[in-house]
């Protein structure tokens, strides 16, 4: 038995924060405002697991009026919802994500990404796969106001259902 998630976020770009994405930290004279790091990224691919096994989104499981988890690193929510994944009896198959900014350039920084989520996952680094687009200066992220990421993943039962 198999299962498909998607995942969305995305975050302003505002001065005064570090840049994070796949848990890199991206030189760049902006970062992305939120409650933890604001890793959009990691955020996508939580929501795109949580989706699959049908466990709600990231704001359920983390809300952004918890002050736990206040500047956390969305590594470690990611390892969470991994977790959460297996606990309900799902392996990770893959993932796909892409990054959407105008600036700064990102393909110097995927491969670092990929590990730290294979690692967060506790797969292969073939398992995950990262791209990054421009928009050619159109909408929000062309502006440079902010990065959004799209991600999907790929579960598979590795427990028998209960019905």
């Amino acid at each position: 038995m198999y299962r498909i998630g998607n995942g969305y976020d995305v975050h302003r770009l505002v001065a005064g924060r570090k840049l994070i994405l796949g848990g890199v930290e991206i030189p760049h004279s902006k970062g992305l405002d939120g409650h933890s790091d604001a890793d959009a990224l990691c955020h996508a691919l939580c929501d795109a697991l949580l989706g699959a096994v049908g466990a709600g989104d990231i704001g359920h499981h983390f809300p952004d009026t918890d002050p736990q988890w206040k500047g956390i690193s969305s590594l470690i929510l990611l390892e969470k919802v991994g977790q959460l994944c297996a606990e309900r009896g799902y392996k990770v198959v893959n993932t796909d994500a892409t990054l959407i900014a105008e600036k700064p350039k990102l393909a110097p920084h995927i491969s670092a990404m990929q590990q730290n989520i294979a690692k967060a996952l506790k797969i292969v680094v073939g398992q995950v796969n990262v791209k990054a687009t421009t928009t050619e200066t159109l909408g929000f992220t062309g502006r440079q106001e902010g990065i959004a990421a799209q991600a999907v993943a790929l579960l598979e039962k590795t427990e028998p259902y209960n019905y």
